[in-house]
């Protein structure tokens, strides 16, 4: 039969990829007003559970959708520690996943990811903006100076066809990208390689598990048993090297697995039991023209940190601000350019740091499981069985003041009140760019020109302090002032993605910040007005 004749439509950012990083980039543009085609080429959302947990900027990023996972019932902490053991049950370390993260959030959330991609799809297709076609495969991709030519056809047969043409075009179709393949963007690869059982299951109304997160250090099968999101568990077991990865994924061996942990079939569900082969590589470059890749499609990391999906949330927020900018003609097409210095950087990061745990749990023999043992119980004995806390990522060389303290860092957030609301800092005053001095009038303290570009990108200028009489925006704790005192600065430059541009201890400081974060973007300030005019 002959394909039928081929449809066109116009788009400002086509999005192939319909999992939780494109339907979020899709809802950050059409909430701009911005046109989105979302193309998915299966038909309906996968009803499987694959990521279960999240970090607290994730957390903020749902916020600044209006989703709140402290009260939401979709969302669970358990504001508890999680534990490293031994084959004994000996602890071998402790990290604090009780505390409150220096964001405002929570450390760590559990969640069930279809759950969570439908209700980011029911936001996006709400959007007049946003076209989704489900159903629908990509099969071509061409990019000229003032746009890209996407060519699609139906999953089922291939005969239908559509042509998009777009201003720009992000890949977000995962780990065997057609974006990333079609653009020629190489892999970098670290040979990591680790095949683990991956178990979700529903148990009984009622089930508990003391302590709620831990890992299984045994050399015989190291194991993961985390949450799942409510009323769901996790386990993940370790295929060792003498197993059938096919064979051991049968749920009979599943739940012979399960056996010694009280969950049975007369007592539970399993959703889903799969090998996944765990992988640590990126692309070598996530732009090309005005194409760029993101999540799975850019970067794979082991699940140990648990910051896979993280990361790729991360990559649509940072190119939300961006696009929505360039589209507005308030930054150059440039601007992409830190989008790639920054995440690739970030993304790095963490899988080197997932590798390192996963180096740490993959052990097999057990005389080399001894001495890891031995080596962990005395770090921990020696800091008095203290948990530890993560660190505070930088992002990659971009738009912010390298040679400032906390430049390049998830900014933290305190309660204020403003206009009458009392919330953290996102919720009562908003996202965007802000130049905010602590305890500082704030009058004047940009140049004209500076002032203008700000403004341009809906960016304001406010102050924050104790006193809400004098300052636009009242300070309920301490958490501002002893940012300020801990940096030396009087003022920060916040950007729309929650990091730090940079911190200033003078104006003058400031405005020099201001040239070289604008600088980094493709903006020159002093000209832009005749420039974006």
């Amino acid at each position: 039969m002959q394909k039928q004749r081929a449809s066109a439509r116009t788009t400002d950012v086509a999005i192939v990829g319909a999992g939780p990083v494109g339907i979020l980039l899709a809802i950050l543009l059409g909430q701009e007003g911005k046109k989105v085609v979302l193309v998915e080429r299966w038909p309906e959302i996968y009803d499987r559970p694959r990521a279960v947990t999240m970090d607290h900027e994730v957390a903020r990023i749902l916020a600044a959708l209006g989703i709140d996972c402290d009260t939401d019932p979709a969302f669970e902490n358990h504001k508890e520690l999680y534990y490293w053991k031994n084959a004994a049950l000996e602890n071998l370390q402790i990290v604090d996943w009780e505390s409150l993260s220096p964001s405002g959030w929570h450390v760590t959330y559990w969640f069930n990811q279809p759950e969570l991609e439908a209700r980011l799809m029911e936001m996006a297709t709400a959007l007049p903006s946003v076209t989704v076609l489900r159903g629908w495969t990509g099969h071509s991709l061409a990019q000229d100076a003032d746009g890209v030519v996407l060519g699609i056809a139906d999953t089922e047969t291939g005969k239908r066809q559509q042509t998009i043409r777009a201003q720009y075009l992000v890949g977000a179709d995962g780990a065997n990208s057609f974006v990333r393949e079609s653009l020629g963007l190489e892999l970098v690869d670290k040979g990591y390689f680790f095949d683990w059982l991956i178990l979700d299951v529903v148990p009984e109304t009622g089930f508990t598990m003391s302590p709620a997160q831990w890992q299984l250090c045994d050399p015989r099968r190291p194991t993961t048993l985390v949450p799942g999101g409510p009323g769901r568990r996790r386990w993940e077991f370790m295929v060792l090297p003498s197993e059938d990865s096919t064979e051991i994924a049968k749920p009979e061996n599943a739940w012979s697995l399960l056996e010694p942990w009280g969950i049975t079939p007369e007592n539970a569900v399993l959703e889903r039991s799969a090998v996944y082969r765990f992988q640590a590589r990126w692309a070598a470059n996530w732009l090309s023209g005005r194409c760029m890749i993101a999540g799975d499609a850019a970067h794979l990391m082991p699940p140990f940190a648990g910051e896979g999906m993280c990361a790729g949330l991360r990559d649509a927020f940072a190119l939300g601000w961006r696009l929505s900018a360039i589209l507005d003609g308030t930054l150059p097409p440039t601007a992409l350019n830190s989008y790639e210095s920054e995440r690739m950087s970030h993304a790095q990061h963490y899988i080197q740091f997932s590798q390192d745990l996963g180096e740490i749990i993959c052990i097999t023999d057990p005389d080399e499981a001894a001495a890891r043992d031995a080596r962990m119980k005395a770090d921990l004995a020696a800091r008095g069985n203290a948990p530890i806390t993560g660190d505070l990522v930088k992002l990659g060389p971009g738009a912010w003041c390298a040679d400032t303290a906390s430049a390049g860092e998830l900014a933290p957030q305190g309660r204020v009140r403003c206009n009458g609301r009392e919330d953290r800092f996102d919720q009562a005053v908003g996202s965007g760019w802000f130049v905010i001095g602590y305890e500082e009038n704030v009058d004047g303290i940009l140049r004209p020109d500076q002032s203008e570009a700000l403004s341009r990108l809906g960016g304001r200028v406010l102050s924050i302090g104790r006193d809400g009489a004098n300052y636009d925006i009242q300070e309920l704790d301490t958490f501002y002032r002893d940012w300020m005192a801990e940096t030396g600065a009087s003022y920060f430059i916040l950007r729309p993605d929650f990091y730090v541009a940079a911190t200033a201890a003078s104006v003058a400081d400031l405005r020099a910040c201001f040239d070289d974060v604008f600088a980094a973007l493709g903006l020159n300030c002093d000209k832009a007005n005749a420039a974006l005019t």
